[in-house]
């Protein structure tokens, strides 16, 4: 059993606690730190464990440090918890600034610790009923809207919400980003609340994704087209649907419902398959996988290395938007 202490008590962070109290046989909870002392207090009695007096007394105390702070912090306090030689989770996105990421995995390597990034949504029951199957993209529509909260506008929706579907994307297509284009407007905050962003990769597959924090709705779905398939997961909803085009001579797999479908090349099968949801503390799972992980000595799910792509890809589209911005602003 790893021994584990939180930064951060904020809204995330109380999730957090409860999920790692819940997680008796991976983790035993030694306690947390909040820089507000009447937080701390409250904190540490509701859920009864220890609130420390300073970072560097937990870190100290623990195998693993859990991060759920605001991004802007995540540097600075990462690089203490590495430098001691102590595994760390961070939450999403790994570091405000790209070198800040490439230091930390590096230094992270260095000391033979651990990183996982907390991109959530690789846990969300929808993904994981695909199972083992094959995805190969070459066309993804992502939409990932959100009414307002000023939770979280610290950094630009980009960074808040776009970067969950940028992670789930970048694990998918095994190819090289070859061009990025975006827009976006500062709505409501002080940065970008509503972006669409086009990612072309080397391969062909073309990626694009909207995300909102100003919207009436909630919607949190992607789509994957591919050659005869068609995949789509609600993450929101938590529901997984996959439709998969047959010859009339195929052997067709059981399950599922089938339709005839008249081509210019033949009539086909349709097959629509909703593959069974077995509901699950995405929360908990991905912190129960990362002591896996230390126990065993395997790669986490989403290592500081994904969790550094997902960031310098939400950069290049940050980078686009602000030109495109630019570009808009200097005509007459």
């Amino acid at each position: 059993m790893l021994k584990i202490g939180v930064l951060g008590t904020g809204h995330l962070g109380k999730i957090h606690l409860k999920c790692i109290k819940q997680a008796t046989e991976a983790y035993e909870l030694v306690g947390f730190y909040d820089p507000d002392p009447q937080v701390a207090a409250e904190v540490a009695a509701t859920y009864s464990t220890r609130a420390f007096p300073d970072v560097q007394a937990l870190i100290a105390a623990v195998d693993v440090v859990d991060i759920v702070t605001p991004t802007i912090t995540h540097y600075t306090l990462a690089k203490q918890v590495i430098e001691a030689g102590k595994h760390l989770f961070i939450e999403k996105p790994i570091t405000h600034q790209l070198a800040e990421a490439e230091e930390l995995v590096a230094l992270a390597k260095a000391k033979g610790v651990k990183i996982q990034v907390g991109h959530v949504e690789r846990f969300n029951p929808a993904l994981l009923a695909l199972g083992e199957m094959q995805v190969n993209p070459m066309f993804i529509e992502a939409h990932r809207l959100a009414v307002f909260n000023p939770r979280g506008t610290d950094v630009s929706v980009v960074l808040d919400l776009m970067i969950h579907d940028l992670d789930i994307i970048l694990s998918m297509v095994d190819s090289p980003v070859q061009e990025v284009h975006a827009s976006g407007v500062a709505v409501v905050s002080d940065t970008v609340d509503i972006a669409n962003a086009r990612i072309a990769f080397a391969n062909g597959c073309i990626a694009n994704l909207t995300a909102s924090r100003i919207s009436m709705k909630q919607m949190r779905k992607v789509r994957f087209f591919q050659r005869d398939t068609y995949v789509s997961l609600d993450f929101l909803d938590k529901q997984a649907q996959v439709i998969r085009l047959f010859d009339q001579d195929d052997n067709l797999p059981t399950g599922g419902q089938q339709f005839e479908l008249v081509t210019a090349n033949g009539t086909k099968v349709l097959q629509m398959d909703m593959p069974a949801i077995e509901p699950v503390n995405a929360i908990m799972l991905e912190l129960e996988t990362f002591a896996h992980s230390i126990i065993h000595d395997l790669r986490p799910k989403v290592s500081g290395e994904d969790g550094y792509r997902a960031l310098a890809l939400a950069q290049q589209i940050t980078t686009a938007i602000g030109q495109n911005m630019a570009q808009h602003q200097q005509q007459p």
